[in-house]
C-alpha cells in the first residue's frame, strides 16, 4: 500500500492544485536535503539533477548565478550566436503570449548563459533581483536544478516546478525549457525557456516550449539548406571544370554537399584542419584541399587515383572521466567498460599482452584467461584485424589517447599541458587492479608535479579538474601564490573554506563511528551526510517494514 501511495504521489499532476503542490514539494525538498525520508518521491529527473548539483557544490541556501557577460558585452555575444536567426520566429510565437500570460521568454547559449530575455516589464523587474537576466549563467553546476540548466544536462525538454528547484530562492518560480540543436553538427546551440511565478504557468507550457524548439530547428535547417544551394550554384563550375577528376564541394564545417563523379570516394563529412592543404581519406589516399570564398573544394589528383595506400588505422581514446569514448577512423565504437579497460591496457603496453597477463591485470589472481579471450574476440570484431593482432594481443592502429597525452606531457616537463589534458581520472568507474594502479599513479604524479612547480596557472587548472577539486593543499597554495588582485584568489578561498568545513564534518563523523582515515588522503570513508545523504536516501526510497 505504501508503494502504491508513493507511486501515486510521484506521478501526480503538479499543476492541478498549485497551492497544495507547492506545500508538498516544499516538504519533499526539506526532507531530502535534511536526510529524512520524504513522504513523496521526487521525479527521477529532479532527483538526478539535485545529485549533480550537490556534487558541484551548489548551496541550496545561496543563489548566485554568475555574471558571465557584462551588460555592455551581451550585444556582441548575441550578434555572433546562431540563435539570433530564430529570434523573430520566437518573438512571434512566444513573446505576445508572454505579455498576456505574465511570463518571460528566455534564450540561452549552449553553456546556459542567458542572451535574450523578453516579457512583461513588471515580471522582468521581479526577475532582475534573482539574477534571471541577460549575461547570467544558469548551468546546473552554477545555480543548481533549473529548467535551462537541467534541459542542457539531459538534452531534453524539462519543466521545473516550484520547490523542485534546488536553490530555495526560486521556489516561487516555475519554468520550462527545451534544447535547440544545430542541424549541421547536431550539437546543442542553447535552450528556449519560459519562466513565470508559481501560479502563472499553464501545464501545457512545456509542450509549447518543445514545439518552439522544433520550429526553431526547422528554421535553422531551412537556412542551412539555402546556404548549401547558394554554395553549390556559386562553385559547381569548379567541379565540372575538373573534367572527371574526383572532387567534392564542402561547407566550412566539412560537410559534403556535391561530388563529381556522383557517389565517389567521399564520406558525408571530412575533418578539414584550418590551414591544411591536404586531407586523408578513409582508404588511405590523400586529397588536396582548396579553400573557396565559402567552403572548400576537395579533389583527388590523378597520381592518387590508383590503389588505396596502405596505412595504419587511427584509434582515438578519450578515457579520462566516467564515459569512455573510442573512435576508429572517425567512427565511434560502441563501448562497454570492460572493452574500454582492455583498450587502455593495450594502449599502455604497445608491445602486447597475453590472455593470461590481461586476466591478471583485469581481475587479479582470480582472473580467467578464457573469459578474457571471449571479450577480446568481440573487441577484435569491432576493430578489425587491421587494428589488432593476436599472440600476443596488440594494437596495430595508431593510438591517440588522452591519458597517454598526460603521461607524455609529464615526462617532457610540460606541466601546463599535462594538467590541461587531465580533467578527470582514468576510467573513473573501473575497478580493474591494473587500471586502478595506473589511475592512482597518474593522479599522484600529476599532483606532485603541480605542487613542485611555482606555476600558479598550472596549479589553478589542476584545482578545477576532478582530481584536484577536493585537494586542500592545492587551494592553500593557490591562496598563498595568486596575486592579491587576482579574482581567483577569492574563489580559491571560498573553495578552501568549503573543503575545510566538509573535512571537519567528515572527521567528526569518522571519529563518532570509529572509522579510520585513508593513509595520505586525510579523508574518511563514511556514508553520505547532509544534503548528499538526503539525495542518497531518496534514491534508495522508503524502507520496507
Amino acid at each position: 500500500m505504501d508503494a502504491e501511495i508513493a507511486e501515486a504521489a510521484t506521478t501526480m499532476d503538479l499543476i492541478s492544485d498549485p497551492t497544495e503542490q507547492f506545500h508538498v514539494l516544499q516538504q519533499v525538498h526539506e526532507a531530502v536535503l535534511s536526510g529524512d525520508r520524504p513522504r513523496v518521491t521526487p521525479r527521477s529527473v529532479i532527483l538526478d539533477s539535485w545529485r549533480r548539483s550537490l556534487a558541484a557544490r551548489v548551496d541550496p541556501e545561496v543563489f548566485r548565478p554568475p555574471m558571465v557577460y557584462k551588460p555592455e558585452d551581451v550585444p556582441d555575444v548575441r550578434s555572433a550566436h546562431p540563435m539570433r536567426d530564430v529570434l523573430p520566429l520566437l518573438r512571434e510565437l512566444l513573446v505576445s503570449i508572454a505579455d498576456e500570460s505574465s511570463y518571460v521568454m528566455i534564450v540561452t547559449d549552449a553553456d546556459g548563459t542567458i542572451l535574450w530575455r523578453e516579457g512583461p516589464a513588471e515580471l522582468c523587474r521581479l526577475a532582475d533581483p534573482v539574477g534571471l537576466r541577460e549575461g547570467t549563467g544558469w548551468a546546473e553546476g552554477a545555480i543548481g536544478t533549473n529548467a535551462m540548466g537541467t534541459a542542457l544536462a539531459v538534452d531534453a525538454p524539462v519543466q521545473i516546478y516550484s520547490a523542485e528547484h534546488l536553490v530555495r530562492a526560486y521556489h516561487t518560480w516555475t519554468c520550462a525549457a527545451a534544447p535547440v540543436h544545430d542541424p549541421d553538427s547536431g550539437r546543442v546551440l542553447g535552450v528556449i525557456d519560459i519562466s513565470g511565478l508559481l501560479h502563472e504557468l499553464h501545464p501545457a507550457i512545456v509542450t509549447l516550449v518543445s514545439a518552439s524548439a522544433r520550429l526553431a530547428e526547422s528554421h535553422l535547417r531551412r537556412q542551412m539548406e539555402m546556404r548549401d544551394e547558394r554554395l553549390r550554384v556559386k562553385h559547381l563550375s569548379h567541379l565540372i571544370g575538373l573534367r572527371g577528376e574526383p572532387a567534392a564541394l564542402l561547407t566550412t564545417t566539412g560537410r559534403v554537399i556535391a561530388a563529381e563523379p556522383y557517389g565517389g570516394p567521399w564520406p558525408a563529412r571530412l575533418p578539414i584542419r584550418a590551414g591544411s592543404d591536404r586531407v586523408l581519406l578513409a582508404d588511405g589516399r590523400e586529397a588536396l584541399v582548396e579553400p573557396l570564398s565559402e567552403g572548400y573544394l576537395i579533389r583527388l589528383p590523378r597520381s592518387a587515383q590508383g590503389s588505396p595506400a596502405t596505412r595504419r588505422p587511427i584509434l582515438s581514446l578519450s578515457f579520462l572521466g566516467d564515459r569512455p569514448v573510442a573512435v576508429l577512423d572517425g567512427r565511434e565504437l560502441p563501448l562497454t567498460l570492460r572493452r574500454a579497460e582492455l583498450l587502455a591496457l593495450l594502449a599502455l603496453r604497445p608491445a602486447g599482452l597475453t590472455a593470461e597477463q590481461l586476466a591478471l591485470q583485469l581481475y587479479g589472481d582470480d582472473g580467467n584467461p578464457t573469459t578474457v579471450r571471449a571479450e577480446i574476440h568481440r573487441l577484435r570484431a569491432q576493430l578489425g584485424e587491421a587494428s589488432m593482432t593476436a599472440k600476443p594481443y596488440r594494437l596495430r592502429a595508431e593510438v591517440e589517447a588522452d591519458f597517454l597525452t598526460v603521461r607524455d606531457a609529464l615526462r617532457s616537463g610540460d606541466i601546463r599541458a599535462a594538467v590541461a589534458a587531465a580533467h578527470a581520472p582514468l576510467l573513473a568507474r573501473s575497478e580493474a587492479p591494473a587500471i586502478r594502479a595506473e589511475r592512482d599513479q597518474l593522479v599522484t604524479a600529476l599532483r606532485s608535479a603541480v605542487l613542485d612547480t611555482r606555476d600558479h596557472e598550472a596549479l589553478w587548472t589542476f584545482g578545477q579538474s576532478e582530481p584536484g577539486s577536493e585537494d586542500i593543499e592545492v587551494f592553500e597554495r593557490l591562496i598563498g601564490e595568486l596575486p592579491a588582485h587576482d579574482p581567483r584568489q577569492a574563489v580559491a578561498a571560498a573553495r578552501l573554506a568549503w573543503l575545510l568545513r566538509d573535512d571537519d564534518d567528515t572527521a567528526d563523523t569518522a571519529d563518532t563511528a570509529g572509522i579510520s582515515r585513508h593513509a595520505g588522503s586525510g579523508r574518511a570513508r563514511i556514508r553520505p551526510h547532509g544534503p548528499a545523504a538526503g539525495v542518497a536516501a531518496a534514491v534508495r526510497g522508503p524502507r520496507r517494514a
